[in-house]
């Protein structure tokens, strides 16, 4: 038989045969995002008084170790935390939060000093600090937080020539302790400054 007979006869064969395609297996989606939290979880944000003064938040929440190679993995599994191969559920028992209080521009046109209004150690120590667990769109109180740190700087000039003629410029450390014993990971430390009339300056999160 000659092979064009051969290959012909192999046809009718063939086409008796089901599709193979719909019977593969469903290849799984192996996509995931990965994010790394060594150093702690990060804090920004910026507020302002209504009498004019501008200033931004830059902190972080930070625990002995408790940070060091987590991970969060998210896939269309879900979301884990882990530490090499434990998974985290929970925040260590305590956090430490530290967040750096900048004067800084309204906007940022205002870059000359006889246009700008700056913040006074009157002005800050007016200002109300609230503690909060977010999960989902529920907030609680954040009950125990101690200070544990406070300082006030002062800001060199950007000529230093000028420093008798610009108007001083500060920046404010703040640091306390904050207990996190039994909170999941997945709720966030909200940071609240509101002033003498209840009025919202900033609001940041500090978030997994």
């Amino acid at each position: 038989m000659s092979r064009r007979h051969r290959i012909w006869l192999s046809l009718p064969v063939l086409l008796l045969l089901p599709p193979l395609a719909p019977f593969l297996p469903a290849q799984p989606n192996h996509a995931k995002t990965v994010w790394n939290y060594d150093g702690g979880l990060f804090v920004e944000t910026d507020g302002s008084l209504p009498s004019g003064p501008c200033f931004r938040l830059v902190g972080r929440a930070t625990a002995p170790q408790f940070f060091e190679n987590l991970r969060r993995e998210d896939s269309a599994l879900g979301t884990i935390f882990h530490r090499g191969h434990d998974i985290v559920t929970e925040f260590p028992t305590q956090l430490r939060l530290s967040f750096l209080m900048l004067d800084t521009p309204c906007t940022p046109q205002l870059q000359q000093a006889a246009t700008r209004v700056y913040l006074t150690p009157a002005a800050v120590s007016s200002l109300r600090l609230s503690f909060y667990w977010k999960h989902g769109v529920q907030m609680r109180p954040a009950n125990g937080v101690a200070p544990a740190h406070f300082e006030t700087r002062r800001v060199p000039p950007y000529a230093s020539e000028l420093a008798d003629k610009l108007p001083e410029k500060l920046e404010w450390l703040f640091e306390f302790d904050v207990p996190s014993a039994g909170v999941p990971v997945t709720d966030s430390l909200v940071i609240v400054l509101r002033t003498t009339d209840g009025r919202i300056a900033a609001r940041a999160a500090a978030r997994m």
